[in-house]
């Protein structure tokens, strides 16, 4: 299944991750381990934002896939099942 992964992180943290280099290290372990399909990185409420495409299989998985992000820079985390333009084609 595709999944959309959305996770903000908290200025303060975002900052301090920035200047130790845990940020880099999380962002690029999370798209390694998952194999993206696609990442986006942007702003919302002034906060770092991420969104990681990626297809998973295996449900239990999603707590190797989230805590990284929790403990290394306390994100806040959405996962959502999503279609591509082909998917949704099929679906109708």
């Amino acid at each position: 299944m595709r999944l959309m992964m959305k996770f903000t992180i908290p200025v303060e943290k975002g900052n301090e991750a920035e200047r130790d280099g845990t940020l880099v290290k999380a962002i690029a372990g999370l798209i390694e381990e998952v194999k993206a399909e696609a990442s986006y990185f942007a702003l919302e409420d002034g906060k770092r934002m991420g969104i990681i495409i990626f297809e998973e299989t295996d449900q239990a998985r999603m707590p190797k896939l989230n805590e990284p992000l929790f403990a290394a820079l306390n994100a806040s985390i959405e996962i959502q099942p999503v279609l591509t333009a082909d998917d949704l084609q099929r679906a109708l």
